[in-house]
This record gives structure tokens, C-alpha cells and sequence, in this order.
């Protein structure tokens, strides 16, 4: 890469840089990946200890394996390990996963009366959101929050590009009926 170029280096670069022996390109995978990686985790389990336990063995097998990984997919790869980790996980605890929303969406600057508004409106979509079949909850997330493109999210749950738009479409349906029958209407879904 040029000194000279600010860009970061791409996902494959520093891969294939970590295949050439370079343990710091592992090292920064793990810092460009690892937050959003525990946060995906922890939406799909519920426990945030298990969620980080999760990403770092996820890393693991992906460092340690040095599995061929296509251009262009090592987010997606890293995912869908994580989200099988998880599943065995999962099966393991026989434990059903708990969708939450993090404390510091809320702005600091709210007043107390819009907090409360928006404390309501979350509490209110966690709800929804753990009503609604779980792949539909998984395909928003990956989405959405995590936002990962159609095919990065196919890759993870393990199915078509076709199917993520089906689960997003009816996801995206049978949470609007969930949010008005908590009489939520003004929405952006």
C-alpha cells in the first residue's frame, strides 16, 4: 500500500497480509470487526460475556484456520462463523435469543421528557421485535443495524439473496403490525 495514500487498507488486503505472517493485519481486523461483531452476537444470544467469548473464538477459528476466503468476503465469512458459533451455543443452553436495544441510543442532550418518549418507544420495539419470528428479527438486524448488504446478510444466515428480501419484507410487515397493536404509528421501518 502507499505511505502516501490515506485510504485503509481493505479487508482482503489485510488478510491476505495476515496469511504472509503479518500478525499486526490480524490485529486490525479484530479492531475494525470486533465491536460490531459482539454487538451482532450479543442481539442473537442476549448475553453480552457469551457474545464476546463468541467473537474471539470466531476470530480464532478464522486466524488459526487461515481458511481461503473469496475477495470481498471476509465480513461476511467472520458473520457466519460467528452466527454458527452461536447456534451451537444456542442448542447448547437451550436458551431462546433476546433481541435488546443499547442504553446510549439515547442522546445525552434529550430532555427528560423525550428520553421517557423514547425509553417508551424502545422498550416498546424490544417487545415487538421479540414477537416476531426470529429470522425475520435476525434478517433486520443484519440489515439494518448492522448494515450489511443483501448478500453479506444471504451469506450469514446461510440462504439466497432472494429469501433475505422475503424475510426483510415480511419482517419489516409483521413488525408494523406489532408496533400498532402497541399503538405505535409514526415509524421509519
Amino acid at each position: 500500500m502507499n505511505p502516501d495514500n490515506k485510504t485503509l487498507p481493505s479487508d482482503d488486503e489485510l488478510y491476505n497480509d495476515y496469511l504472509k505472517g503479518k500478525q499486526e493485519a490480524g490485529d486490525k481486523l479484530m479492531l475494525r470487526y470486533g465491536d460490531a461483531l459482539t454487538s451482532y452476537l450479543f442481539y442473537f444470544i442476549g448475553d453480552y460475556h457469551d457474545a464476546e467469548d463468541l467473537m474471539l473464538d470466531s476470530f480464532a477459528a478464522i486466524l488459526v484456520r487461515k481458511p481461503k476466503i473469496g475477495a470481498g468476503c471476509f465480513k461476511a465469512y467472520l458473520f457466519k462463523t460467528a452466527r454458527h458459533k452461536a447456534c451451537r451455543l444456542w442448542r447448547k443452553k437451550l436458551k431462546q435469543s433476546e433481541f435488546s436495544l443499547p442504553d446510549d441510543i439515547i442522546s445525552e442532550e434529550a430532555s427528560p421528557e423525550k428520553k421517557t418518549v423514547i425509553d417508551e418507544n424502545i422498550s416498546s420495539l424490544h417487545k415487538c421485535l421479540n414477537l416476531i419470528p426470529t429470522q425475520y428479527r435476525e434478517a433486520l438486524w443484519l440489515k439494518y443495524a448492522m448494515d450489511l448488504s443483501y448478500d453479506q446478510a444471504a451469506q450469514i444466515m446461510a440462504c439466497s439473496k432472494k429469501k433475505i428480501d422475503n424475510l426483510l419484507s415480511n419482517g419489516k410487515k409483521t413488525l408494523r403490525k406489532e408496533l400498532e397493536r402497541e399503538g405505535i404509528t409514526r415509524y421509519e421501518i
